[in-house]
């Protein structure tokens, strides 16, 4: 990811801190049997923390961010933004929702629990990002394989009577075009997860 794509998740986070601490002095939960009885307002597949204030939510963002690892590290950097993603907008939702919540909470109606939506949110996320990650692993598989292949007949070839020197070679030539289709969906596969990567710093 560019710097200023990072410069934009960092002013994301910087924002999304302020409303949280706002949430929080309005105490919104306070008069919610429900939620007070929760230990946490998150799944523990999307957050470590364990709080009834966004804020410490928002915090434990803070320190995923400054631990991102160097892009070069392609995996583990595009997992920690995935996983930023996902806290970002589980945190955007609770915010989102406050109107919701003063109505509900001044009905002394019983919300449903918001931990399955955020969690359903967030595998949903992490499943479209996972089976393009699985692809793109195969991919660079079949890639291997096809060059092993080209490299396997070209040995051949040098040992090898002209007329099987010449059936070698057309079979060089099609595992050729099919490397070339190969490293086409490579390719299209990468953009598809740069997608899913903007999507998720929006």
């Amino acid at each position: 990811m560019h710097s200023m794509a990072l410069d934009k998740l960092r002013q994301q986070v910087a924002t999304l801190k302020q409303q949280a601490e706002q949430f929080d002095k309005a105490k919104l939960f306070s008069k919610n049997r429900y939620m007070q009885a929760q230990p946490s307002l998150f799944d523990r597949a999307v957050f470590s923390t364990k709080s009834m204030n966004l804020a410490d939510y928002v915090i434990e963002i803070e320190d995923e961010v400054s631990r991102l690892p160097p892009s070069e590290h392609r995996h583990a950097y595009t997992y920690a933004l995935e996983r930023i993603g996902a806290q970002v907008q589980a945190v955007f939702n609770v915010i989102k929702s406050t109107p919701i919540w003063v109505k509900e909470n001044k009905s002394h109606y019983k919300p449903r629990p918001k931990q399955t939506v955020y969690k359903h949110a967030v595998q949903k996320i992490m499943q479209s990002s996972h089976e393009l990650y699985d692809e793109l692993k195969q991919n660079h598989e079949f890639e291997r394989r096809l060059v092993l292949m080209i490299e396997e007949r070209k040995m051949q070839m040098e040992k090898a009577s002209p007329a099987k020197a010449q059936k070698l070679n057309l079979e060089i030539l099609s595992t050729h075009a099919r490397l070339g289709r190969c490293r086409k969906a490579i390719s299209a596969t990468e953009d598809k997860i740069q997608q899913v990567e903007k999507q998720q710093l929006r």
